[in-house]
């Protein structure tokens, strides 16, 4: 039994839709590279890291509660700790491929 033009329709307009999804782009659509990615995950790091600081710094000055001081702390040791796994994930991977026979 073949299917009506409008069901083909309908599901081809479907996947078009769903094909705009991230991670969902057709080969040679423009996205962020994995450079880029990477980049902005370091720099969201380091703002982390930087934060912490500058609670810590308001924190001795007496300008910030202590709960403050301690909630950013523990937020830049969870993205320092990520961060950190995430390398090590990649020296793995890279590992792994170097022993891939030729």
């Amino acid at each position: 039994m073949a299917a009506p033009i409008a069901n083909a329709t309908a599901a081809y307009t479907s996947a078009l839709a769903k094909s705009g999804a991230p991670g969902m782009e057709p080969p040679g659509v423009a996205g962020d590279d994995f450079a880029t990615v990477l980049k902005q995950a370091t720099g969201a790091v380091i703002d982390s890291v930087r934060a912490g600081e500058r609670a810590t710094v308001a924190g001795i000055a007496g300008k910030a509660e202590l709960a403050e001081v301690v909630n950013a702390v523990n937020n830049a040791d969870v993205a320092l700790q990520a961060a950190m796994a995430v390398r090590d994930r990649m020296v793995n991977a890279y590992q792994e491929i170097l022993r891939m026979p030729m």
